[in-house]
């Protein structure tokens, strides 16, 4: 597992931890022998504990934030506690760390110049007009994906892309890290032969520009 020195002194000063599964991050802490007391913060309970946490940070305790996996913020409801605290005038201190799509954009093989994140497309409601408004996006485009729904977010990419090249980036940094690379039909080939699972970054190719049109001798 991937931490910084750093990361692991903050944790051990703070009052309490703040994460998205107490189980998960438990053993994290446990590893690296941290007694600092968590608190659960996710989807369904911030309404109730966001309060709570940005009194305990207006009265001068030391608030860290946690994800279950990568960075918080990204992809994960721990912006909304960091949106909170900005605006109660709170100070906010990011520790680098581990982020998916970063070492998942390195390795890829595909542009790393110029890139976009898209986090994790629609399930159902906006799912069309997602894939549609990025079919001419130039830059390279990330994307995450649950395990269960990566074949189907592959062919919906060949479907409102084309048959591009990709890469799919499966539990980066841990034992059963791994890299797919090909086309989108011979990803879903690898895919369909042999279902994935864990934590997912896809990482495509982007539209290739279209050509200038050559102005006609009657145009200035």
């Amino acid at each position: 597992m991937d931490i910084t020195f750093r990361a692991v002194e903050t944790l051990q000063s703070m009052d309490v931890v703040a994460a998205e599964d107490t189980r998960h991050s438990g053993l994290l802490l446990k590893h690296y022998q941290i007694k600092t007391k968590l608190c659960s913060f996710h989807d369904f309970n911030k309404e109730k504990q966001l309060p709570i946490l940005l009194r305990d940070l207006q009265n001068g305790k030391n608030v860290g934030l946690i994800t279950d996996a990568g960075t918080p913020g990204i992809s994960d409801p721990g912006f909304s506690l960091i949106k909170a605290a900005i605006e109660a005038m709170v100070p906010i201190v990011p520790i680098p760390g581990a982020t998916a799509f970063v070492p998942a954009l390195i390795a890829s093989g595909l542009p790393l110049h110029r890139f976009v994140f898209e986090g994790f497309p629609p399930v159902k409601k906006g799912r069309k007009s997602f894939f549609e408004k990025l079919k001419n996006e130039e830059r390279t485009i990330i994307l995450y994906e649950s395990p269960h729904r990566i074949l189907k977010t592959v062919k919906d990419i060949g479907e409102y892309w084309g048959n591009r090249n990709l890469v799919i980036a499966r539990e980066l940094t841990k034992k059963f890290e791994e890299f797919i690379r090909g086309t989108v039909q011979e990803i879903i080939e690898e895919l369909s032969q042999q279902p994935r699972k864990g934590e997912i970054v896809i990482i495509v190719d982007g539209s290739e520009p279209e050509p200038k049109k050559r102005k006609s001798k009657n145009e200035t």
